[in-house]
């Protein structure tokens, strides 16, 4: 298993398992990898994601930057900006657990991003993750 796959699992797991984000997309929530057809109104979904190493002489060590969409389809910014704090929250300066012999060192919300999506009945919303995770 790669860093960025290890990563994915444990955010995953650990959104679905917090009661913030429960109370805004259900228990369980409504968070996929890609959104199946037909999912229900709201949801999470990731997005870009991308990876960098950096290494150091005893560490193995890599930079992660992953974006979770939120979809909504009321008609005001409040459900979605409600979601995105969640969403926010439960990630920020969390530490959570991650498989196959990787270790979280480091997990921050860098922003948050809300608009009207391009189909003008969804509200869409960001959040940007920054991670480190080490190998042991």
């Amino acid at each position: 298993m790669s860093a960025d796959k290890a990563l994915q699992a444990g955010l995953l797991a650990h959104l679905t398992a917090d009661a913030g984000v429960q109370e805004q997309l259900g228990n369980p929530p409504r968070i996929h990898d890609r959104a199946p057809a037909g999912t229900a109104w709201p949801y999470v979904a990731l997005g870009r994601g991308e990876s960098r190493p950096l290494d150091g002489d005893s560490a193995a060590l890599s930079e992660h930057r992953l974006t979770l969409h939120v979809w909504t389809r009321r008609h005001d910014f409040a459900e979605v900006k409600s979601i995105t704090g969640a969403v926010a929250a439960a990630l920020h300066n969390a530490q959570f657990t991650l498989p196959d012999g990787y270790r979280l060192v480091l997990c921050q919300c860098v922003y948050t991003d809300h608009f009207e999506g391009a189909d003008e009945r969804a509200v869409h919303g960001l959040v940007r993750i920054r991670a480190l995770v080490g190998q042991d």
